[in-house]
């Protein structure tokens, strides 16, 4: 299984139009060949301090994350190919949502381990 990672920094205020975007989008990836699922993480804005042994609240900027799980490195390259990519990503957010570039990552699950 494959995992796609997308690290997107949204600007401060933008947090909940970027949110809905996801809540209200087609849909079109969930049935492509090889998809498995989708999550979309909020970042939480503490930090554990090493230095002083507790949990801290941060100003810093961090990022949501965007991930996609395939059954093949080969199906998520697919879908990137495919209209329905296309469309899926057609209607691009205004560049004031973003504090910055997004970072595309792939991962290829070595393990994974789920309550019992």
């Amino acid at each position: 299984m494959f995992v796609v990672t997308n690290r997107i920094p949204v600007a401060a205020g933008h947090e909940a139009d970027f949110e809905d975007r996801f809540r209200k989008r087609a849909h079109l990836i969930d049935q492509s060949p090889g998809f498995v699922k989708n999550l979309v993480l909020r970042p939480v804005l503490r930090r554990f301090s090493h230095t002083t042994g507790q949990w801290e609240e941060t100003k810093e900027q961090s990022y949501y994350l965007v991930q996609t799980y395939w059954e093949s490195e080969e199906a998520f390259w697919n879908w990137t190919k495919s209209d329905s990519f296309r469309t899926a990503h057609s209607n691009r957010p205004p560049a004031e949502m973003f504090a910055g570039p997004n970072v595309l990552e792939i991962h290829e699950v070595i393990q994974t381990t789920e309550a019992r």
